[in-house]
């Protein structure tokens, strides 16, 4: 990675003295109810939201069905009809239902990808805990909040308690410095860094971003970020909270927050200082996140596919910068993360384009109709999957990771 650096600090930690803490330690003091703490301390955590798939406080409940759901398969199709006698047996407030597997515009509730519907429908919110039936529940970190993925044993204990014992991780800084050049997005950001510490650089540790070009980033870009920290092993990523989160939030939420941030003196694991001025767009290739080759490096590369979508591509912010006024050579699947994502491709007009909106343009240069939002064949799932490959070939991708 161009212009990075390691700055490793020692971490003599003790309860006597108190010390500065990083953002996420001190959103586990105060979700814990403590004045201090440290790394690897193990403390109860109460939790702000649960985000599940599949009943201390109703309202602190979303279950979001977004996998498996545009489908012919009896078990999967079963598995929502489950989750929905389950919510109206508990009367849970915020279940976003698919009914009409046919068309998803006749479910005024349906919302599409978790990750991204938390965020649009207000339930990220700075200085909070939130927790979620999915790797990538991390997204939310965006917002300054502490969101991690857990399993559904955990998360039966949260439904039941409200609470879960988590341990304090260390915290690795980045700080991005830089006016980011126009051909560089977000996910080339974080493809420069899960390649330079690697799938397992960040295992159970907090990934903090900080810097000038975080600060110039919009909310989706920031999203895109702190969704694949879980790609370095890492148990939550964070941006501090500004007035591009609290303009997000406007009309999203009427809960009030507070923010947190790193106190000057916390202490950091790992800092890593990058220009990303001088970074270029990048790749993972075959068959890991951290496999990172620049992008002009795979120009002879036959590509017999491309899908744009998912938790960490499929924003709106990704398909305008995809809608190029260019010819596809290949088949060109689309796939909205929610509806709103969905409503402005055919609504929103593409900067510089004559006022012609991503649909347009899609269809002009020979791609699919956007799909019914949802997470398609990110995880591959049954085979009538949208897009879903079920033979081997190579395939461009702007995704997390495909299961």
């Amino acid at each position: 990675m161009a212009s990075s650096t390691i700055i490793s600090r020692s971490m003599p930690f003790t309860t006597k003295v108190k010390v500065g803490m990083t953002m996420t330690e001190k959103i586990f003091a105060r979700a814990s109810e403590r004045t201090q703490l440290v790394p690897g301390e193990n403390v109860w955590v109460n939790v702000d939201v649960l985000m599940t798939h599949d009943v201390w406080d109703r309202e602190k409940i979303v279950i979001i069905p977004d996998h498996y759901i545009f489908t012919s398969d009896e078990r999967a199709n079963r598995n929502v009809d489950i989750l929905r006698d389950f919510c109206m047996e508990q009367n849970i407030k915020y279940f976003y239902d698919i009914k009409d597997l046919g068309n998803f515009r006749a479910n005024p509730d349906y919302k599409g990808v978790c990750h991204i519907a938390l965020a649009q429908e207000g339930h990220c919110r700075p200085g909070e805990v939130l927790l979620g039936t999915d790797s990538h529940t991390c997204n939310a970190g965006a917002f300054g909040q502490f969101a991690t993925g857990i399993g559904n044993t955990d998360a039966g204990f949260v439904m039941g308690a409200g609470k879960l014992l988590l341990k304090v991780p260390p915290t690795l800084r980045f700080v991005l410095d830089g006016e980011m050049p126009n051909f560089l997005l977000a996910k080339d950001l974080i493809l420069q860094i899960i390649g330079e510490i690697t799938v397992s650089g960040a295992t159970y540790k907090t990934m903090e971003f900080v810097g000038s070009t975080i600060e110039s980033l919009s909310m989706e870009e920031r999203m895109t970020l702190c969704n694949m920290v879980i790609e370095a092993g890492g148990k939550n990523g964070v941006v501090p909270a500004d007035q591009t989160t609290f303009k997000y939030l406007e009309g999203k939420t009427s809960t009030s927050f507070e923010p947190l941030y790193s106190d000057g003196g916390a202490r950091f694991q790992q800092e890593y200082k990058i220009d990303v001025s001088k970074l270029e767009p990048v790749v993972a290739k075959p068959h890991s996140p951290d496999n990172r080759a620049l992008a002009r490096e795979c120009k002879d590369v036959t590509i017999n596919r491309v899908y744009i979508g998912s938790c960490t591509g499929g924003k709106t912010e990704d398909f305008m910068a995809a809608a190029k006024d260019k010819k596809v050579k290949v088949p060109t699947f689309l796939v909205p993360a929610t509806q709103k994502v969905w409503m402005d491709l055919y609504g929103l007009p593409v900067p510089g384009a004559g006022g012609k909106t991503c649909s347009q343009i899609f269809e002009e240069a020979g791609c699919d109709v956007p799909a019914s939002p949802n997470c398609g064949a990110c995880l591959g799932g049954p085979k009538d999957t949208y897009a879903r490959m079920n033979e081997p070939q190579m395939l461009l991708l702007n995704l997390q990771s495909v299961e």
